[in-house]
């Protein structure tokens, strides 16, 4: 696994599930599933503008974008 999805699973799990990063699959449904609310979303767009230096429009804050470790990843690949 690369290193992006290793350090957004360790961020997401320790911060927001109270878990460790092991346990978090990076394919698991987190706001489908209810594990990260509207405020923790908004949270974590404000971590992914600052620590990867990419743009969230938001419109973009949804399950859409933020279900998974992987789709949360490929959206910075894309931006990067």
């Amino acid at each position: 696994m690369d290193d992006l999805v290793q350090g957004l699973r360790a961020y997401i799990a320790e911060r927001y599930l109270d878990m460790a990063p092991e346990d978090l699959p990076p394919d698991y449904p987190l706001v489908s599933n209810g594990l990260i609310d509207s405020f923790n979303l908004v949270d974590l767009a404000l971590y992914v503008e600052e620590t990867f230096h990419v743009h969230i429009d938001d419109t973009e804050l949804n399950a859409n974008v933020f279900d998974s470790v992987y789709g949360l990843a490929a959206l910075i690949k894309v931006r990067s």
